[in-house]
Parts: C-alpha cells; sequence; structure tokens
C-alpha cells in the first residue's frame, strides 16, 4: 500500500506492518507519500525525497529506480537529513525487509558462479580476511534469513541486502567493482 501524504499521517493502525513516510525536503518538510510496501519508483509520488520517518518495520532504500545503485538499511526512526547521515542525495526506490524467525545460512564464494573457496556462515563475519583468510566474496548462495553485505570489514561502507536465493556474479548486480569484506545478519525486529 502506498499513497500520497498529507502531512499529517495517521500511524495508529500501522505498527503491524512496514510503515514509513518519505518527505520531498530535509527536516520532514515539503510533501509527503506514505508506504507500507515494495516502490520501485518513488518518482510519480515525490519530485525528491531528503528525510524520513519509519514508524514500524525495516528497509532497504536506494539512490536509483528499480532498487539499483546504492543502498542504506533503515530501521524504526527519524532520518532527518540523507545527504548528511548516509551521503545519499535522494531516495528513489524502497524495499520492505521481512521479519525472519528461524535460523541464518548462507554460503560465500571466492568467485562468481560458486567459485573458488566456499565457507558457510550462520552468523555474523566482521572480517572474512580474519575469519577464512578470504580476500573477495563474488557469489553467494543465502539459504536462510536476510543479511547486509558490507564492502568494508567491521560492518563498514556501502551494503547491498541480500534476500533468501543464488547470486552468481555480484558484478552483474550494478555492484561497480564493489568487494564484499564483512556480512551481517538482519535480526532486528523488521
Amino acid at each position: 500500500m502506498a499513497r500520497r501524504g498529507t502531512g499529517a499521517e495517521n500511524i495508529s493502525t500501522k505498527f503491524n506492518q512496514p510503515y514509513v513516510v518519505f518527505y520531498e525536503d530535509r527536516n520532514f518538510q515539503g510533501r509527503s507519500y506514505e508506504c507500507s510496501s515494495d516502490c520501485a519508483d518513488m518518482s510519480s509520488y515525490l519530485s525528491r525525497c531528503h528525510s524520513c520517518r519509519v514508524q514500524s518495520g525495516c528497509f532497504m532504500v536506494y539512490d536509483r529506480n528499480n532498487y539499483m545503485g546504492n543502498q542504506y538499511f533503515m530501521r524504526r526512526g527519524e532520518y532527518s537529513d540523507f545527504q548528511s547521515m548516509m551521503g545519499m542525495t535522494d531516495i528513489r526506490s524502497c524495499r520492505t525487509i521481512p521479519m525472519h524467525r528461524g535460523s541464518y545460512r548462507m554460503r560465500i564464494y571466492e568467485r562468481d558462479n560458486f567459485g573458488g573457496q566456499m565457507h558457510e556462515m550462520m552468523d555474523d563475519c566482521d572480517s572474512i580476511m580474519d575469519r577464512y583468510r578470504m580476500s573477495d566474496c563474488q557469489s553467494c548462495n543465502v539459504m536462510d534469513g536476510h543479511w547486509l553485505m558490507y564492502e568494508q570489514p567491521h560492518f563498514r561502507g556501502r551494503m547491498m541486502y541480500m534476500r533468501p536465493g543464488e547470486y552468481r556474479n555480484f558484478r552483474d548486480m550494478g555492484t561497480s567493482g564493489m568487494r564484499f569484506m564483512s556480512m551481517r545478519r538482519i535480526t532486528d525486529m523488521c
């Protein structure tokens, strides 16, 4: 469900589902857009997006349409200025992250098409170099749970959201030369 906001959000019935309000301007000003599902293109609702309030759930936001470009993980809270907080100039699409209850399991591979070294992970890894002596990760198979992969050790730098599925080649996903060096489970109550 998505609708254009009026500036006075009624959130009383929204707490049991993902819910976010995007604003055109910083500090929650300008036109707003209320969203509780995936949105591949926000341009028909807002000409730009510079702040938001996540009332419930977790979201990945993207600086390009169709879930492309730089990504940022958002949990419940207020984000008054994307530029200063995340380095993103605009939000163009968003994806809800469903709550996962159960185990987490992912296989990471050194090369694309599941080649090279393989390691199975069931918990967070703050450095694949330190833990596995792997200098790069180019493909993975997420069997259980939802994960964030980061380009630098210790969960820093640009990130990518991985939901269950096979990812044969990260370069084909528009990562433009990113190397993933740490991985974290999304365990928030989304």
